[in-house]
């Protein structure tokens, strides 16, 4: 016999509450989901959708990276609330940046995972969270701190095509995984606009939209990520053994 995991799973983890302070003294409110009782093979820093249109760490997709991937594929998983967001963890300090100054809150989200000695991060970005990665991230890809990247639904709103430029040469993965359906960039388009970048990977994904609504879509981001960062890791379970 076996049970499925569905949406609302929570599989065994250590989950710690953390708080991150940002180099312009912000203290942002946060969890750290770690395999339950071996090391972490791998690590995700999570960056949420937009603030203004009720995003946060508890945004459905990055809730269940953390619900499941510490037990499916020893991976830790470190969720935060940007600046001045509020979730059921708490409210983060500080205003709304648009962007810009959420890049303080990435560094302390990259400085916590090398603090407490994790595998080097791969930043997952979805919607807003990728243009904090894409506006931000190189500094911690040159510094060796960042694995790789995700962009999970990237709008490019916030991105210009000159900070796209910049990640031309990059020397870790990045790839971004774009809906079908997306409301704001679809993948003719992205692959027009990343082609900058040639380095970049875009990955159509048939049938999805930007919010990846529905348990399909949701194992179809959380495989890919668990394949990129901790490599033959996916497929992953979708069954638990009773």
């Amino acid at each position: 016999m076996s049970t499925e995991i569905r949406s609302n799973t929570e599989l065994p983890a250590r989950r710690t509450d953390v708080e991150l302070v940002t180099d312009d003294h912000l203290t942002l409110v946060g969890e750290l989901a770690e395999p339950l009782d071996r090391p972490a093979r791998g690590t995700l820093v999570t960056l949420h959708p937009l603030p203004t249109a009720q995003g946060f760490m508890d945004s459905h997709v990055l809730k269940k990276a953390a619900a499941r991937l510490p037990a499916l594929a020893d991976i830790a998983v470190l969720r935060f609330n940007f600046r001045s967001v509020t979730s059921p963890r708490g409210t983060s300090e500080g205003v709304f940046g648009d962007g810009e100054s959420e890049g303080f809150d990435l560094r302390a989200a990259v400085h916590e995972t090398v603090e407490r000695g994790l595998p080097t991060p791969w930043l997952l970005g979805w919607s807003f969270g990728t243009e904090v990665a894409l506006k931000h991230g190189l500094e911690h890809v040159a510094a060796g701190t960042v694995a790789g990247v995700v962009l999970l639904s990237p709008p490019l709103h916030r991105t210009t095509d000159d900070e796209l430029r910049r990640w031309a040469d990059v020397d870790v993965p990045v790839v971004a995984l774009v809906p079908e359906h997306d409301d704001f960039l679809q993948p003719d388009e992205a692959a027009r606009r990343f082609a900058v970048a040639p380095n970049v990977r875009v990955v159509p994904v048939a049938g999805a939209k930007h919010l990846w609504v529905g348990e399909r879509y949701v194992r179809t981001v959380l495989d890919a990520v668990a394949d990129l960062v901790v490599p033959g890791s996916a497929p992953l379970p979708t069954h638990l053994a009773d």
